[in-house]
């Protein structure tokens, strides 16, 4: 499968989830006072459903706590609007500050290519592998390029520092991408 074909069905795999999703017992990193929720299509599915909801009944731990990094409630804190046929997203002054910045960002990893190292994958705000946690929309998720290949780690988030973008139109249907990104502690 091609690494277009599992960015989509993964955007897919979370839209269809957040659509089914009814109520949330926790979230693995606070919405921000104030945010407001993403609108929903005019067929009544959602466009975004924040950072993503993790179960206390995950076997893996939520994110910690970190100030170094770009948390996952600046990044969830949009709108949507619909322009011809498409979700766009509709970004504020907090994410725009972002952008072409170096920022550190942590996540769980989502692996888009084979092997035991990566060098492209996406990073989630809660892991996709848990059946319990219950991912958001595509501001939930960025995807990474890195300078060198980072370990998989599917139980640990992993932090990874980059140049930042806020995208308006990507063809993937991704909102935030990382280049020359490295893993840091």
């Amino acid at each position: 499968m091609s690494t277009k074909q599992l960015v989509i069905a993964g955007l897919a795999a979370t839209a269809v989830l957040a659509w089914a999703q009814q109520s949330a017992p926790q979230l693995s990193s606070p919405i921000a006072s104030g945010a407001k929720p993403a609108a929903s299509s005019p067929l009544g599915v959602p466009q975004g459903q924040g950072a993503g909801v993790h179960s206390p009944n995950s076997p893996f731990a939520p994110l910690p706590k970190r100030e170094d990094v770009v948390a996952w409630s600046v990044l969830t804190a949009i709108t949507t609007k619909n322009e011809k046929n498409k979700i766009l997203p509709v970004f504020g002054a907090q994410q725009m500050a972002l952008h072409q910045k170096t920022q550190k960002v942590q996540g769980f990893m989502m692996p888009l290519e084979p092997g035991e190292r990566q060098r492209h994958f996406l990073l989630t705000s809660v892991p996709l592998s848990c059946s319990f946690c219950l991912p958001g929309g595509p501001e939930s998720m960025i995807e990474v390029r890195t300078k060198t290949p980072v370990k998989y780690s599917m139980m640990e988030p992993v932090v990874v520092e980059g140049k930042f973008q806020v995208l308006n139109d990507d063809p993937y249907g991704l909102y935030y991408r990382i280049t020359e990104a490295v893993a840091v502690k």
